[in-house]
């Protein structure tokens, strides 16, 4: 590692640990006392909305133009006024149509309370700047002075979108939920679909308004996206024991079944495989949605190898406290409490090929064992398998052409819930792991 790379690793650490502190505290956008301005605010050709890319600047100053064009969350609240929301609404008969409704509004667009609205704020612009970045009334003007710096910025408010525990807190907190919102089994029954989330994989295939620079990197650090990866797994496994273990986790005399394998229950009644057997339960168990808690077994083997023993056991006794109606809360939360000593441990970690050659292959080889029988477990684990790969390919230390075939078979076998076939999965990954031992560069 050269001194610039050294330099680089300490400024990501150090701001990566001053980020998790600063934000036990701070709020999500949604949630913030500041005003929203507005996205017309950023929109100016000398502001964010340029055509083109400035060439001697720090950001791209075309961002407004790349999210009003190209990204969905421009298109959010739009969603809200066809007849699929319109038909969800009225099976919920809720009060107010989808567009109008709270339940709806907080995740499909930025919904601050009327007192935080400025004059310039719309609605229907969806999850537009300031969903993300933060309220700007505090920072917008002092963020383009001269002695502005990312530091100060997020002192006056705004959100560090950089930073990996805060990011995935941000997009979890819609594409999974949280305490305060998220898609219960009543909304999916009613028609919404099946929430499906990973935080290196969405965040690379959503249309980028930012560009990893060595600027970039001397202001906010560096950029890792198996870190990213990771951090993601243990964020959404905690937030999911955190709805279990809160009053939203229950239905009336249901757990909300959302937190759980939806496989267990929709399945035709003449497929006979206990899926469960694989955490010692019998048929007819009703499995905890373990995805993030599988990725983070190989996760936990390269971070703190001494407890990932430990963290296993753990998670094996909250299966067997949920199967068998035990105290499985208290279970969740020692599942959790071990994750969230993890969290900062992974932040600080420096992932090398190794790591990501061996987390690779780990997953691979659990899902040959049996470990993905449960759909949520083999779709996270495809997109683990895909992000790590491309990153062994970008460092050199994978031929990826050879493996594609195979990589296309496997995204096959996940592309539709509903037709999902674990033998098939596994003779998939076994094709897989043929040609990653072929690819990888000695």
């Amino acid at each position: 590692m050269t001194a610039h790379q050294k330099l680089l690793m300490t400024i990501a650490v150090a701001g990566l640990l001053q980020a998790v502190a600063a934000h036990a505290a701070a709020p999500l956008p949604h949630y913030s006392m500041d005003k929203t301005l507005g996205v017309g605010t950023c929109a100016s050709s000398l502001c964010h909305g340029a055509i083109e890319t400035w060439k001697d600047s720090s950001v791209l100053q075309n961002e407004y133009v790349t999210w009003s064009r190209s990204d969905k969350h421009a298109r959010s609240y739009a969603v809200l006024l066809n007849d699929r929301s319109k038909e969800i609404a009225k099976k919920l008969a809720l009060p107010e149509p989808a567009h109008k409704s709270d339940v709806c509004l907080d995740c499909h667009t930025h919904n601050p309370k009327p007192a935080q609205r400025g004059e310039g704020f719309q609605i229907a612009d969806g999850i537009a700047c300031e969903a993300c970045h933060g309220p700007a009334n505090r920072w917008l003007t002092s963020h383009v002075e001269p002695d502005a710096t990312h530091a100060k910025n997020l002192a006056r408010g705004m959100y560090a979108t950089d930073n990996d525990v805060a990011r995935a807190q941000l997009c979890m907190s819609c594409h999974i939920g949280n305490q305060q919102k998220f898609v219960t089994h009543k909304i999916m029954a009613a028609g919404h679909p099946r929430m499906s989330f990973e935080l290196d994989t969405f965040t690379q295939i959503g249309p980028a308004h930012f560009r990893i620079d060595a600027d970039w990197q001397k202001r906010k650090g560096g950029w890792d996206g198996v870190r990213a990866w990771a951090i993601g797994q243990a964020v959404a496994a905690q937030e999911l024991l955190a709805l279990l273990q809160s009053p939203r986790g229950r239905d009336g005399l249901f757990p909300e079944l959302v937190l759980f394998d939806c496989h267990s229950c929709h399945h035709p009644m003449a497929d006979k495989r206990n899926t469960a057997a694989r955490v010692g339960a019998g048929p007819g168990i009703v499995r905890l949605n373990d995805a993030n808690l599988l990725m983070l077994r190989q996760i936990a083997r390269r971070v703190v190898p001494n407890e990932a023993g430990e963290f296993a056991q753990q998670v094996a006794r909250l299966h067997k406290a949920v199967a068998a109606g035990s105290d499985a809360l208290a279970q969740a939360r020692a599942v959790e409490e071990l994750i969230a000593s993890m969290i900062t441990k992974i932040g600080a970690y420096r992932f090398s090929g190794e790591d990501v050659g061996g987390i690779l292959l780990g997953l691979i080889d659990d899902g040959i064992a049996g470990q993905y029988t449960d759909y949520q477990g083999a779709e996270q684990a495809v997109m683990a398998v895909q992000s790590t790969a491309e990153f062994m390919g970008r460092q050199g230390l994978l031929r990826t052409q050879p493996i594609k075939p195979a990589m296309k078979r496997l995204l096959a076998v996940v592309a539709h819930d509903e037709k999902y076939q674990p033998a098939a999965f596994e003779r998939a990954l076994r094709d897989l792991k043929g040609g990653i031992e072929t690819g990888v560069k000695k």
